[in-house]
């Protein structure tokens, strides 16, 4: 894999049905950086969980996710602009997607406008 970042872009209607296509699509991802099979295992299971929150922000909506990568890292990107984490903040889903992208990720944010989940998992091969 090159230095050089490449992107795979991603709509999905927000239900929770989908998710494996979601997981699915980030572990695919992983696999052309340097990640070991836990670290895939990480990516997938945070793809997931983004995925969770996002049913629980915008139940419905099309999100476009990008997956951009390089041999260092995956970055993901849900766009969940027109919606707002208030509306799921109490969820029993959201509290754990927290807690689960807080713990796993190299970094996790919670972009309130325009809303969207943002977060980067590190290779650990090399």
């Amino acid at each position: 894999m090159s230095s050089t970042n490449s992107t795979v872009k991603l709509t999905v209607t927000a239900d929770p049905h989908l998710a494996r296509l979601v997981r699915m699509t980030a572990a695919n991802v992983a696999t052309l950086s340097s990640m070991s099979v836990d670290r895939v295992e990480d990516i997938r299971m945070a793809a997931e969980e983004a995925f969770v929150l996002a049913c629980a922000v915008a139940p419905g909506s099309d999100v476009p996710i990008s997956f951009t990568f390089d041999a260092d890292a995956v970055s993901m990107l849900f766009d969940l602009e027109g919606s707002s984490f208030e509306a799921a903040s109490d969820a029993e889903s959201a509290v754990y997607a927290d807690l689960i992208l807080g713990a796993v990720c190299d970094s996790y944010e919670k972009r309130a406008c325009p809303a969207a989940i943002l977060m980067t998992l590190k290779a650990d091969v090399r």
